[in-house]
C-alpha cells in the first residue's frame, strides 16, 4: 500500500466531517502512523541518527497535540487515546 492510500485511510478513520483534514484527531493519527513506521525501520538500521531526530519530534508534535486536545476537550481526548492504544 502506499503512503498516500494509508493516509487517506487514516484519515477516513479519524476525521469529524467529510472534508476534515487537519482537526487534531487526524493529525495525531496521521503522526502515530509515521511514528509506528519509523520505530520499525530504526530497529533495523540503529545509526540512522536523522530519522531518529525526526521521530523524536514527530513524538513531541504528537504530545503538544494531545495536551491541546486534552485542554480542550477532555472526551474527544480519552477517546482518541484509547483509540490508538496509546499510554495515557
Amino acid at each position: 500500500m502506499r503512503l498516500s492510500e494509508a493516509k487517506i485511510e487514516v484519515m477516513e478513520q479519524f476525521r469529524q466531517h467529510t472534508k476534515d483534514t487537519g482537526s487534531p484527531e487526524v493529525q495525531i493519527a496521521l503522526l502515530s502512523e509515521r511514528i509506528n513506521y519509523l520505530t520499525t525501520h530504526l530497529r533495523s538500521h540503529v545509526k540512522d541518527h536523522a530519522s531518529r531526530r525526526g521521530l523524536i519530534m514527530m513524538v513531541n508534535k504528537r504530545r503538544r497535540l494531545l495536551d491541546y486536545l486534552n485542554r480542550r476537550d477532555p472526551d474527544r481526548y480519552r477517546e482518541i487515546v484509547e483509540r490508538l492504544s496509546l499510554r495515557k
